[in-house]
Order: C-alpha cells, then sequence, then structure tokens
C-alpha cells in the first residue's frame, strides 16, 4: 500500500477551501447550537436534556456512518466501543471526585482513549474480513462483550451500572453541571469539534480510499492501497469517536450500565444511519436528531412507539433508500431552478389523502396493540382526545373508511405529482435527480 499517500497530512488548500465554501454551514450549526436551548419549548430542563441526548447520538451516528456509509462496514456491535468508552468516562469522573485534578469536561477524552484501545483490539481481528463475515464477526463481539459485562458485575455494575458525580472536581470558568443547561453546551461543543474532526477525515487521502474500499476493494487493491489496512484504519476511528460519545453518555447520565454495549444500541445508531441517509455526512445528524426525538417523546403518547419506528424504518427502506438526507438533496435541483412551489403545491394535494390515510391506520394499530398487550385495561380508551369503546364497531368502521377512502384519494392524486415533477425538472436530468437522492 502507498503509506505515504495514507499517512499524508491534510493539505492546507482544503482547509482554505473549507474555509471559504463551507465555513457558512458550520457557522449557522455553531449558532442555531448556542440558540437551541433557549428557544421556547426547548429552553426547560426537559428540553435542554433532548437536545443533549441528540448531540450525544449524532457523534456516535456520524462514527459508524464512517464504517457502513463510508467504507461499507455493516457493523452489529458499534455499541461495543460507545460503551466502553462510558464504563472510562464514569470511572474517571469517579477518580475526579476522589481528588484527580482533572476538569470534569475533559472526561469525554477518556473515553475516546477507551474507544481507540479497543478499536485497536478488535479490529485487528474483526477487519480482516469485509461483508458479511465482518457484519457476523462484528456481532459475535458484540455479544462477547455485553456477556463479559454482565459476568464482571464488579467492574461494570451490571443492570444496576455504576454511578459518579459530575459536580465534583475543578470547575474551570465556573463549570460546575449544576445545570442541564452546562450539560448541554459542553456536549455541543463537543459535538462541533468530533464532526469537524470527522468532517476532516473523510477529505484526507485515506479517507478517500475508505469509499473506494467501499465501492470496489480489487480496484483499490489493484492500485497500490491494501483494503484491510484502510478498513482497520477507519474502524480505529470510527471506535475512538463512538468512545468519546460514550464519554459524553457518561457525563449526561451519570450512569453506565451493561445495556450500554448492548444489541439494542447497536441497533439503535444502525436505524439513525439508514434513516437520515447512509452515504451522506448530514443524514447521520439528521437521523440521529429524528430517532432520538422519536424514542423520548413519541413514548410518552403512544406504548406502541417501537412498532411506529419499526414501521418507519420500514417505509423508508423501501421507498426512500437515501434516507432523509436524500429526500432533501433531491429537491435541491427544484430550488435552484426555482421551480420548488410547483412540486410543493403538487404535495400539499396529495397530503390530505396521505393524512386521512394515516391516521386510520393509526387508529387501528392502536386499538389492536391496546387489546393485545393490555386486555386487562378494558375495551374504552381515548385516542386524539376522542373517547371511543373497541367493543363497539364503530370506531373501527370509522378507521377503515378513513384508511380506504384515504388511500383512494391519496393515489388518485400521486399521477398530479409525477405531473409536477416532469414539468419542474427535464426528463434528461431526472437520472441526476434520483442519483442525488441515494
Amino acid at each position: 500500500m502507498n503509506r505515504q499517500a495514507i499517512a499524508a497530512p491534510v493539505d492546507r488548500v482544503w482547509w482554505q477551501r473549507l474555509g471559504t465554501g463551507d465555513r457558512k454551514w458550520w457557522l449557522a450549526a455553531i449558532v442555531l447550537l448556542l440558540v437551541l436551548p433557549h428557544i421556547p419549548g426547548l429552553n426547560g430542563n426537559f428540553g435542554r436534556s433532548l437536545l443533549s441526548q441528540m448531540g450525544i447520538a449524532t457523534i456516535f451516528a456520524l462514527s459508524y456512518n464512517l464504517l457502513l456509509g463510508q467504507t461499507g462496514l455493516l457493523s452489529f456491535g458499534h455499541a461495543v466501543y460507545f460503551g466502553l468508552g462510558g464504563y472510562a468516562g464514569i470511572y474517571l469522573m469517579r477518580a475526579i471526585a476522589a481528588g484527580l485534578p482533572i476538569p470534569m469536561p475533559l472526561v469525554p477524552l477518556a473515553g475516546a482513549a477507551c474507544g481507540l484501545v479497543f478499536g485497536l483490539l478488535f479490529g485487528a481481528v474483526t477487519t480482516r474480513r469485509a461483508g458479511v463475515v465482518f457484519a457476523l464477526i462484528s456481532l459475535g463481539v458484540g455479544e462477547l462483550v455485553f456477556a463479559a459485562m454482565r459476568m464482571l458485575q464488579g467492574i461494570s455494575g451490571g443492570e444496576e451500572g455504576i454511578t459518579a458525580n459530575r459536580g465534583a472536581g475543578p470547575h474551570p470558568f465556573g463549570l460546575n453541571f449544576a445545570s442541564q443547561l452546562q450539560v448541554y453546551y459542553i456536549i455541543a461543543l463537543w459535538a462541533v469539534v468530533a464532526a469537524a474532526l470527522m468532517y476532516a477525515f473523510m477529505k484526507t487521502p485515506v479517507g478517500r480510499m475508505c469509499n473506494a474500499v467501499r465501492d470496489n476493494a480489487e480496484r483499490a487493491a489493484f492500485v497500490g492501497y491494501d483494503p484491510q489496512r484502510v478498513r482497520f484504519i477507519v474502524f480505529v476511528v470510527a471506535a475512538t469517536f463512538a468512545g468519546l460519545a460514550g464519554g459524553l453518555h457518561a457525563l449526561n447520565y451519570e450512569i453506565v450500565a451493561a445495556e450500554a454495549v448492548g444489541a439494542g444500541r447497536s441497533g439503535a445508531v444502525l436505524l439513525m444511519v439508514y434513516i437520515g441517509g447512509v452515504h451522506h455526512f448530514v443524514g447521520a445528524i439528521l437521523g440521529a436528531v429524528t430517532i432520538s426525538w422519536l424514542q423520548v417523546s413519541l413514548s410518552d403518547y403512544t406504548s406502541a412507539w417501537q412498532l411506529y419506528l419499526g414501521l418507519f424504518f420500514m417505509a423508508v427502506v423501501l421507498y426512500a433508500p437515501g434516507g432523509l438526507a436524500g429526500l432533501i438533496m433531491m429537491h435541491a435541483p427544484l430550488v435552484r431552478a426555482r421551480k420548488l412551489g410547483v412540486v410543493l403545491r403538487s404535495y400539499a394535494m396529495a397530503a390530505p389523502g396521505g393524512l386521512i390515510a394515516l391516521l386510520g391506520a393509526i387508529v387501528l394499530l392502536e386499538i389492536n396493540y391496546r387489546l393485545a398487550t393490555a386486555p386487562e385495561a378494558g375495551t374504552k380508551m381515548k385516542l386524539f382526545g376522542v373517547a371511543i369503546d373497541a367493543a363497539t364497531p364503530w370506531p373501527w368502521i370509522v378507521a377503515v373508511a378513513f384508511l380506504v377512502g384515504g388511500s383512494f384519494a391519496f393515489r388518485r392524486a400521486l399521477p398530479r405529482v409525477r405531473m409536477a415533477w416532469d414539468s419542474a425538472v427535464p426528463p434528461t436530468a431526472m437520472d441526476a435527480v434520483e442519483s442525488a437522492a441515494k
């Protein structure tokens, strides 16, 4: 492999291009992060806690996107490095509380260091293969570490976890973490730093070779690059940032339990990246924000929130393989051509039928889920503020009517949407638009 190219530093000209081309987006993101916790609805402890979770999930999802989106490595055990980084962070917090003179905002660095060490250890084995074999090995590693955490309860705390106090230690700049706002700003700072570093990594020679290995490993090897070494490097980088996210998790919650390394968390980050858009940098951010909001907010409205999350994931995979970011990119040519209004009007015509059908489907799902999981609660319930009795036929009749009638109206409106697209985008440019959505 061309080691000189792999180890080459980032060219200064690229940094200049980043400053002139992407500066406005980074500045806008920083301003948004500064303002968000003061917006009505988000300026309470719940809103700021939700924003903190989104920041941690963003770093975790971006690290996973380095593996899956950039290198094509489907991992089922990425939570290993998140969880172990969390344990490193929580033990450092305990050491600080015992007198170690380290500022608490530096705790995530312990998580990053732990992720780096275990990324080197496990990556040397798992990256020897790609494709299905890599996915299965990563699953085995994940189950191995999870079982070890359950067995070594003196270290991991098992299901009860290990706790620490983030208010201990030195308080630089008056940061005593007594309020959730201070915790949020520390997480936001680390999120910006981590996102910028991962974005910069993608622009380096080895970052570019990740895409080459993903698309055609044999061709990458033919031109002098060792695909296994490229996979190993990106694996270690991804594990490092996953550990950083785990350290922030410890700082935010002041507790880390064995579930932090479990398959559930690995599955959650997989959902984030796929729903957001696996081939887009911003897709991981969109997916992290969306899934975090669904996990926290949707569960307050329905006990079947995991069912809706699974259906949402299936819909994205089937009908929007480019994810949320792909859908946004698909409309970018319309904005440049000033034809977005034409398509939005067609969406507005199709939306009522789709919403009515969705309402009918939700009512049917809620009734069936309630009767199947909580029959002891009876047949009377409230949906959207309306009291209904599932023992009578009317809720079923109305829900089916909404579903069938809304679906019919939606399908009738779809040709108008297609006509709007055809009038806004020339047929010769449609292939470019569809490729941007993937």
